[in-house]
């Protein structure tokens, strides 16, 4: 008899978590104007020390990447042309040597390196533990 009360709760249990799964809903994407594909940290996100930039662009834009109001030299930023992806990293050698704790302001300018003009920014910030 406990038997089949036991498994009785373990299938409702379970039904539980399926459905709480199923009918959670997804927060909604944070729109990114233009040529922004993607950036990690995403906006407002809380991140360790170790972080990395990442910007994803359309293909053939170029950007202008500032951190806590410091232009970054092209020669830091890793860009690997046929994704459109840009990679930033504190390092030794790097205008940053670590994240400090707190909120950082990352803002992009970027301007399409062939054809028409089209230039724009796009700012947004996050949080280091």
């Amino acid at each position: 008899m406990y038997r089949i009360v036991f498994l009785a709760l373990g299938l409702a249990l379970a039904a539980i978590v399926v459905f709480a799964v199923l009918l959670t809903p997804d927060s909604p994407a944070p729109a990114l104007p233009g040529p922004v594909e993607r950036v990690e940290p995403t906006d407002g996100a809380i991140v360790q020390r170790q972080t990395n930039l990442l910007i994803d662009m359309q293909v053939g834009y170029s950007i202008v990447l500032t951190i806590d109001g410091v232009v970054i030299p092209d020669t830091e930023i890793a860009f690997t042309e046929p994704t459109g992806i840009y990679r930033w990293a504190p390092g030794p050698t790097a205008t940053f040597a670590a994240w400090t704790p707190g909120v950082h302001a990352i803002e992009i300018e970027w301007r399409r390196i062939a054809g028409f003009a089209d230039p724009g920014s796009y700012r947004w910030t996050f949080r280091v533990q």
